[in-house]
């Protein structure tokens, strides 16, 4: 599992125009391949009566599954440099449609792969980005005396917080990035006077 990847921040959808021809980029998030097959279907409902709807998605952290379509475009000019824009840029769980308008004026093979790939990275940078990073999960379990202060200063501390629970003693859930695994535990034993419980888990990706 790489340590970290980019996606994008949210849904939405930039427009340009490259020789009176218009290019709607809509970009999303897509956690598996499914979402971005049903994020892909509804952007083409919405524009049935565009001259095509062309796409691409890359799904995974390492960019495990990746998929194109130039949907009647020239084979290579649309869907193509579209996934390969994604992949220049770090982006993973992401999907784009390029939806186009003709405007009547041929663009050529070599102006297609610019207009479609320069539709995905320029929507990249309207929408924005954002990082994830690769944490290791955490337990966390405290006594009701130190507990309050001690998630105060957990997320004062910048640490991220994920759950707690509370029962005959108060559990935190946390995230961290591998490399502060034992200073955590030293921290955790000083400000608790060693009496919390540690407990490493899995790893998950958190916003960096």
């Amino acid at each position: 599992m790489p340590d970290e990847y980019r996606t994008v921040a949210g849904a939405g959808v930039h427009e340009t125009e490259v020789n009176r021809s218009r290019f709607l980029c809509a970009l999303a998030p897509a956690a598996t391949e499914q979402e971005a097959q049903d994020f892909i279907a509804a952007v083409r409902r919405q524009h049935a009566d565009a001259s095509h709807n062309c796409w691409a998605y890359v799904i995974g952290a390492d960019a495990g599954v990746q998929k194109a379509s130039d949907d009647g475009e020239p084979g290579g000019t649309a869907g193509v440099p579209m996934l390969q824009m994604l992949l220049r840029r770090d982006m993973r769980y992401v999907v784009a449609v390029v939806t186009r308008y003709f405007g009547g004026v041929k663009l050529g093979a070599g102006g297609l792969i610019r207009a479609y790939g320069g539709a995905v990275g320029e929507a990249l940078d309207a929408l924005g980005t954002r990082t994830r990073r690769r944490y290791r999960l955490a337990t966390v379990t405290v006594d009701h005396q130190r507990a309050g202060k001690l998630e105060n200063d957990l997320r004062t501390g910048g640490r991220e917080v994920r759950d707690v629970r509370y029962g005959e003693a108060v559990t935190i859930e946390i995230a961290l990035p591998d490399a502060d695994v034992d200073a955590f535990r030293s921290w955790l034993a000083d400000v608790t006077a060693g009496t919390a419980g540690f407990e490493a888990g899995g790893e998950a990706y958190g916003d960096a």
